[in-house]
């Protein structure tokens, strides 16, 4: 079973940015896609960007594209999420999650292992 631990999370102001990171404990990911998705309070959890672990192939939400990039470490079996200028609408719990298989999908329900969450919260 694969183990996910969030970190990062924190308060950034309107403009600044943070960056979150995802440890997963088991390799190999070859095959694997690992993605970001977020939840704020009395909303559905959303997509937010994936990666494919092999290739590097990226998907993101058009919410945060151009603004946030994903990016992983094969060697430490880590991803991250750099948000660039974080506005006060991204302020949510942030997951990672990861899947087996190539397809970068976006519904939560396609994704097997979860972490437990980092909060982020921007503050305008």
């Amino acid at each position: 079973q694969v183990q996910l631990v969030e970190s990062g999370g924190g308060l950034v102001q309107a403009g600044g940015s943070l960056s979150l990171s995802c440890a997963a404990s088991e390799p190999p990911f070859s095959i694997r896609t690992m993605g970001w998705f977020r939840q704020a309070p009395g909303q559905e959890r959303g997509f937010v960007a994936a990666i494919r672990w092999n290739d590097a192939a990226v998907k993101y939400a058009d919410s945060v594209k151009g603004r946030f990039t994903i990016y992983r470490d094969i060697a430490k079996n880590t991803s991250y999420l750099q948000m660039n200028t974080p506005r006060p609408a991204d302020t949510a719990v942030y997951y990672c999650a990861t899947k087996e298989g190539r397809l970068l999908l976006q519904t939560p329900a396609s994704y097997n292992y979860w972490g437990q969450g980092t909060q982020v919260t921007v503050s305008s």
